[in-house]
């Protein structure tokens, strides 16, 4: 597995800055997303009804799921480029 590169306070601070928006964003469009699908604009009661509650459930975990599965996939694709970049660069390096 890639060794994570050491960064100093100041790169650290500015990448945790950086993952609690990107979570903020991500919360606030899958919380924007749900209510929209599963709630109808017009409440006729206080409380949650089964019905919204599983729609919730079920709408909260595809979105989370979906999320990982990016995240995954961004990942790998990232390793790959970088592993693409290292070979050119040794090939370069060759010549």
């Amino acid at each position: 597995m890639a060794s994570l590169p050491v960064l100093d306070d100041e790169k650290l601070k500015l990448v945790q800055d950086l993952e609690i928006e990107m979570m903020s964003d991500m919360y606030n469009r899958m919380t924007s997303a749900c209510h929209r699908k599963c709630i109808p604009p017009k409440y006729s009661e206080p409380e949650l009804g089964k019905g919204e509650s599983i729609c919730l459930d079920r709408c909260i975990a595809k979105y989370l799921d979906v999320h990982e599965k990016i995240g995954k996939k961004l990942t790998q694709l990232s390793m790959q480029e970088e592993s693409f970049l290292k070979g050119k660069i040794g090939e370069q390096s060759k010549v």
